[in-house]
């Protein structure tokens, strides 16, 4: 629903839904995202960030009537898409993921053609009143990115994906954006490092003038059109697994002047200080088909590992006092889990920021992680979950809102 205000549309990832192929998607949709506008947004038309997959985009692109359903399924039911998901290119569900979420990666054409089928799509299908975007992996895994010829090849694909979409607008007068989405131990990871790569690889004269050459425009043109279609996911989850902080992060993403086209809210695990205990009640989140990267903070020191189980094993090797940050998304209502925390606190100076200087006019939760949640954190069915989140992100703008007038 668009909160009003400019604070921007808000809804959640149907990412959380099964969605591997069309046909799941689309029962997802039918089956789930009706109740949570019922309950969250009875009066008003709701926003949808739409999953889709790979398997999806070539569905949807090669049968118009499975697009013409989802058109009139959407204005039945006093819904818009105003965003999709498009991170993961293959399954997501019931199978073991990990690191292969990041496959095919950004060096690859199959990325850069799935990306350009689901803008087409997504053209398509979303609203007129709003400018949508793709939220996209963050460029490749970083431990298989083997030098400046790896970066060349990706870079110059997203520059083939932003020439795309400037003909999309050239085309239909709509506007499509790509968001890459940064994300522990990938090539785009800290905030500090996404600056950078922006600043010697996107905004620069030489990208200007290879985005003239694609796309046949000026060079003034071709400045313009990168800004303008070219931005990031700011997922608060993944930037406090990374002990940023998330204050200081969106203060220097508004300074650089890259845009943060979708405000992801979500929550990781935190633990302040690690014991024998907690490391005991922790093995409840291991050996999930996702990855749990997890940042280690011990005598002023970072260490990284690719895994909780990995942090564990080290632990039990080498133990002592330290404090853990875990990529695993727990529901943003939530601050205590028992023995440990949530970095909901991380989700909370977004919000107050934003509610100060607007940052995105996409805002979304995103978690994902409920069929892999612990059974003591599953209060409710999928929907009360979803909604219990929604809740809690516009009631806390709406109190940030309400204590600066």
């Amino acid at each position: 629903m668009d909160l009003g205000d400019g604070r921007g549309h808000l809804t959640y990832s149907t990412l959380v839904h099964p969605g591997d192929t069309w046909s799941e998607m689309r029962e997802s949709l039918v089956r789930f995202v009706p109740e949570v506008k019922n309950r969250f947004s009875p009066e008003h038309a709701m926003g949808v960030s739409l999953r889709i997959s790979n398997a999806s985009s070539l569905t949807l692109e090669s049968q118009p009537s499975e697009r013409s359903w989802l058109s009139d399924f959407l204005a039945a039911e006093d819904l818009y898409v105003y965003t999709v998901n498009a991170f993961p290119y293959g399954p997501f569900k019931d199978q073991v993921v990990k690191d292969s979420v990041y496959e095919p990666d950004w060096s690859t054409d199959e990325r850069t053609q799935y990306t350009m089928r689901v803008a087409r799509i997504l053209a398509e299908i979303s609203h007129p009143s709003v400018e949508p975007t793709i939220q996209s992996a963050p460029l490749a895994f970083r431990p298989k990115v083997s030098g400046d010829a790896y970066i060349n090849r990706f870079t110059e694909n997203v520059f083939q994906v932003i020439a795309h979409l400037m003909e999309i607008e050239r085309q239909t007068g709509r506007r499509v954006k790509l968001a890459l989405e940064p994300e522990p131990f990938c090539f785009l990871e800290t905030i500090p490092e996404t600056i950078q790569y922006f600043q010697e690889k996107i905004f620069t004269a030489d990208a200007a003038q290879r985005l003239s050459s694609l796309s046949g425009v000026a060079l003034a043109e071709a400045f313009q059109g990168i800004r303008r279609h070219l931005g990031i996911v700011f997922d608060i989850c993944h930037q406090s697994v990374a002990f940023e902080d998330i204050r200081q992060d969106l203060s220097s993403l508004v300074e650089a002047q890259i845009p943060i086209y979708k405000l992801q809210a979500a929550a990781a695990l935190q633990v302040p200080t690690v014991t024998d205990a907690i490391v005991e009640e922790l093995k409840r989140y291991t050996g999930t088909i996702y990855l749990s990267q997890t940042t280690e903070l011990r005598d002023g020191t970072i260490s990284k590992f690719l895994n909780l189980e990995d942090a564990i094993a080290n632990y039990e090797t080498d133990p002592g006092p330290r404090a853990w940050r875990t990529h695993f998304h727990v529901p943003v209502f939530l601050d205590d889990l028992g023995p440990f925390k949530t970095t909901r606190d991380g989700i909370d100076a977004a919000l107050e920021f934003h509610s100060k200087t607007p940052l995105s006019t996409h805002l979304e939760i995103e978690t994902y992680t409920w069929d892999v949640l612990p059974e003591h954190l599953k209060t409710g069915d999928i929907t009360d979950y979803v909604v219990r989140e929604l809740e809690y992100v516009r009631d806390r703008l709406d109190e940030y809102s309400n204590a600066e007038m």
